[in-house]
């Protein structure tokens, strides 16, 4: 990958298809740069579906939600941002369920497989940044 390129911008309502949409959204930034390797797409793909789908999961109607993707030197990079009230999370102690338990492992996935996963509760809603380093094997 050589320079910066334009981002890719998706907005729409917290719904059910919206994490399609973002996935198609991902599809575009990568025709832009078509030198990441299958595994870091992947993997930030994985990432940034969790997120979205953590989103529109528990969200009321009405939740705006826009995604800024980006892939610059050496990392991919999501900025998500959504009008819901501010939650209160704590990345450091997301850990994956027992195997038997059927959903919370959405966190703990984000977390491996990214260099960077932050998320700020503001009095506009909540501001989650994904980053990954192309290469970097997971956590």
């Amino acid at each position: 990958m050589s320079g910066d390129r334009e981002p890719v911008i998706h907005e729409g309502e917290a719904s059910p298809g919206f994490v399609d949409e973002v996935l198609d959204a991902l599809e575009t930034l990568w025709l832009g740069a078509p030198s990441v390797p299958a595994e870091d797409r992947t993997l930030f793909m994985l990432a940034v579906s969790e997120v979205t789908t953590n989103i529109v999961q528990h969200s009321e109607p009405g939740v705006r939600v826009q995604v800024r993707l980006s892939a610059d030197e050496g990392q991919l990079r999501a900025v998500v941002r959504d009008t819901a009230p501010a939650v209160k999370l704590d990345l450091e102690s997301a850990e994956l369920p027992e195997a038997e338990n059927e959903s919370g492992r959405g966190l703990a996935l984000t977390l491996a497989v990214l260099d960077e996963f932050r998320h700020d509760g503001t009095e506009d809603g909540n501001l989650w940044t994904l980053r990954r380093a192309i290469g970097t094997a997971p956590r």
